[in-house]
C-alpha cells in the first residue's frame, strides 16, 4: 500500500523541482556555516589548550568540520539532481543513483543527530577538563623559564582579562599556590625567609593575586596584596570590595562561553536535520512522480508521487531483511575464505 500519495502535473513538478533546488543550496550554505563554526570552535579551544587537561575536547570541532564538508558535497549532488530532473535525458543518468542517495541522506541525518547530541553532552567533559587544566595552569603560572610552560603565564593572564575572571573557582585559588618564581624573590629579606620557612612545603604563599585579576572599573587603585587584611588598607573591607578584583572563577566563565557556543551549534544542527529531512521527502516525491508519468515522452502528462511504496511496517521489515541478508552474505564469504585457507 502506497503511503501519502500525491498527484502531480507539469506545473507542480516544476515548482517542486525549483523549490528543492533552492532548499538544497540553502542546505549547502548551512553546511558552509557548520564548517566555519567548527573551525572557529577549534581555534578558540586551541587558544586555551594549555588550560585543558586533555585533547579529546577537539573531537567535536573536528566532527563539525567533517560534517560541514560532507553536507556541502551531499547537497550539491542533490541540487544537481533537481536541476536535471526536468530534462528527461539528463535525469536518466541520475535515476539509478537516487535510491542509494536517499539512503545515504538518511544515514547522514543520523550523523547530524549524533553531532548535535555530542554538542550538548560534551559540555560535561569540558567542565572537568577545564577544572583540572586551570588548576595546573595556576600551579605552573610561575614557570616562565620552564620548557613547555613558558607561555602559561601569558595565556592565563589574557584569559583572566578577557573573561573578567580570577582563579579556577575564585580568586582564593591564588592563595594556595606560589605563583611568583624563586628567581624574583629576595631570600636575604627577612619577610621572604619567614614566609618560606613557615610553610611545610617551603613555598612562598601570600594572600595576593596577579595583576590580571584587577577590575579596571574599580573606583580605587587595584589592591592585589593582603586582600583579606582589612587593616592593611585604608577604608577597605574585602567582604564588600567586589569591584576591586574579579570574583568570578575562570572555570565558570569559560564553561559559560564554550557551553553557549556548543548549545548554539547543537540547536543549529537540529534545525539542519529538519531541513535535510524536508529535502529528502521532496526528492522522494519528485523522483517517484517522474517514474510514474503516464506518458514519459509527454512532459505534460500527469503522474503520482509517494513517500513510501509500502506501509511503514512493511518498509521496516524489508530494511531489516536486507540488512540480515547483507550480514549473512558477509559471514558466508568469511567462512568460505577460512575454509580455503584451511585447505591450503
Amino acid at each position: 500500500m502506497v503511503l501519502m500519495k500525491v498527484k502531480f502535473d507539469l506545473p507542480k513538478r516544476v515548482k517542486l523541482a525549483q523549490g528543492l533546488w533552492l532548499m538544497y543550496w540553502l542546505a549547502v550554505m548551512t553546511g558552509i556555516l557548520v564548517f566555519s563554526l567548527g573551525l572557529f570552535f577549534k581555534i578558540e579551544l586551541r587558544k586555551r589548550s594549555e588550560m585543558m587537561d586533555n585533547n579529546e575536547s577537539h573531537f567535536v570541532p573536528n566532527l563539525l568540520i567533517l560534517v560541514g564538508l560532507a553536507a556541502c558535497g551531499v547537497n550539491v549532488f542533490g541540487g544537481k539532481v533537481c536541476h536535471d530532473s526536468l530534462d528527461a535525458l539528463k535525469f536518466t543518468k541520475w535515476k539509478p543513483m537516487v535510491k542509494g542517495y536517499l539512503m545515504g541522506c538518511f544515514g547522514f541525518n543520523i550523523l547530524l543527530f549524533f553531532t548535535a547530541l555530542l554538542c550538548f553532552c560534551m559540555q560535561f567533559q569540558l567542565y572537568f577538563s577545564l577544572a583540572e587544566g586551570l588548576k595546573n595552569g595556576i600551579k605552573y603560572y610561575k614557570d616562565t623559564d620552564t620548557p613547555g610552560r613558558c607561555f602559561m603565564k601569558r595565556t592565563l593572564d589574557m584569559t583572566q582579562m578577557e573573561f573578567r575572571c580570577c582563579g579556577n573557582n575564585n580568586y582564593r585559588d591564588w592563595f594556595e599556590v606560589q605563583w611568583i618564581s624563586n628567581r624574583y624573590l629576595d631570600f636575604s629579606n627577612d619577610e621572604v625567609k619567614d614566609r618560606v620557612l613557615s610553610n611545610v612545603e617551603g613555598k612562598f604563599l601570600m594572600e595576593s593575586v596577579p595583576f590580571s585579576c584587577c577590575n579596571p572599573g574599580s573606583p580605587r587603585p587595584c589592591i592585589q596584596h593582603q586582600l583579606t587584611n582589612n587593616s592593611a588598607h585604608y577604608d577597605y573591607d574585602h567582604h564588600t570590595e567586589e569591584l576591586n578584583i574579579w570574583t568570578r572563577g575562570c572555570r565558570e566563565s569559560l564553561v559559560a562561553y564554550y557551553g553557549g557556543m556548543m548549545n548554539s551549534i547543537g540547536g543549529l544542527m537540529l534545525l539542519y536535520i529538519i531541513l535535510e529531512a524536508g529535502v529528502m521527502v521532496g526528492l522522494q516525491y519528485l523522483t517517484t512522480s517522474l517514474e510514474t508519468m503516464a506518458d514519459p515522452e509527454n512532459p505534460e502528462s500527469e503522474s503520482e508521487g509517494w513517500l513510501l511504496e509500502k506501509s511503514v511496517k512493511e518498509t521496516v521489515a524489508d530494511v531489516i531483511a536486507t540488512i540480515k541478508g547483507l550480514v549473512g552474505a558477509g559471514n558466508h564469504v568469511g567462512e568460505v575464505e577460512e575454509g580455503v585457507a584451511t585447505v591450503s
